[in-house]
């Protein structure tokens, strides 16, 4: 406890690292509350207020099918929050760190096993292995969600969005643990030959204990540190899908479903502030959390006190 109150005293003059922290608590809020806070629908059309600017009424205009656009980022965001989370939750953290933890502390042929894998999935440009990904899963998991939704008690699934989550959470997983596997095997293997693991070996401490117990917390500032960074990645590359069309199906909302919108000669031209507000907000995602990253490496690690 102590540990965490120094760190966070020293997160606290990291004046920019806090700012940005604070503009990511308050866009994630915004997406999770869009169910509450949303002036509209995110489906809702007016067809008697078309085009309109900026106003008291729609903060931030309406599209080309009179939908609030606030209230259409607020749902994008809420999407992009939950593929984000669950993405670096199952594959940068459990996924990634079990994988580093094993890898680092078995050795031998389990290390080299998980490594050769992970070299595998790197060898392809990360955007081109999701996109491929993605293309591919699509159909298989949205007949699997049908199936779901036939044969159990589950009704009404499909329409939730479920096989989209789906289809762009796996296609990041595919990616995602890499970086922070070799990262965490990297920290164990100069961890496990230290002194105080020995003597835990010594006493017949068990394996998993020594990992989770002894291992794993002393390698928890680059842990943090790489999640924070990769959760812009994460920010990006599903932007990214969802522009190409293979993220968030129309007409559930998204960030890169605006922007497709909005990117147009012709949209740019009537309608200008389509862009402005999913624009603003995917650039400061990704700009915060890469920027509460580097703070975080100025206050977690030793060497950059």
């Amino acid at each position: 406890m102590g540990h965490l109150t120094r760190a966070f005293s020293r997160l606290n003059k990291k004046k920019l690292g806090m700012f940005c922290g604070i503009v990511i608590l308050v866009i994630y809020c915004l997406g999770i509350l869009a169910p509450w806070l949303a002036p509209y629908e995110y489906n809702f059309q007016d067809y008697t207020a078309i085009r309109q600017p900026p106003s008291l009424e729609h903060w931030a205009g309406t599209d080309l099918k009179g939908r609030d656009v606030f209230s259409r980022v607020m749902w994008g965001i809420q999407n992009t929050v939950i593929i984000t989370m669950v993405t670096m939750s199952t594959g940068g953290l459990i996924l990634g760190v079990s994988l580093g933890l094993i890898s680092g502390y078995m050795g031998g042929r389990t290390d080299s096993m998980i490594m050769r894998v992970g070299e595998l999935f790197a060898s392809f440009p990360d955007i081109l292995l999701v996109i491929l990904l993605a293309a591919t899963l699509r159909m298989s998991v949205l007949n699997w969600v049908r199936w779901l939704e036939d044969n159990t008690f589950l009704d009404g699934i499909v329409k939730t969005g479920l096989a989209d989550y789906l289809v762009v959470a796996l296609a990041l997983v595919s990616f995602s643990w890499i970086g922070m596997a070799r990262l965490v095997r990297g920290q164990i293997l100069s961890l496990k030959q230290t002194e105080y693991i020995e003597a835990a070996r010594a006493v017949g401490v068990s394996t998993f204990r020594i990992l989770v117990g002894h291992l794993l917390p002393n390698a928890i500032g680059p842990v943090v540190v790489m999640a924070s960074m990769g959760m812009g990645a994460l920010v990006g590359t599903e932007i990214i899908l969802s522009w190409l069309g293979l993220g968030i199906q129309p007409p559930r909302p998204s960030l890169g479903t605006m922007l497709l919108e909005a990117g147009s000669i012709s949209a740019l031209r009537v309608v200008p502030w389509m862009l402005f507000a999913p624009g603003v907000i995917a650039w400061a995602l990704v700009l915060c959390w890469n920027l509460l990253g580097d703070a975080l490496n100025d206050v977690l690690n030793p060497r950059t006190r």
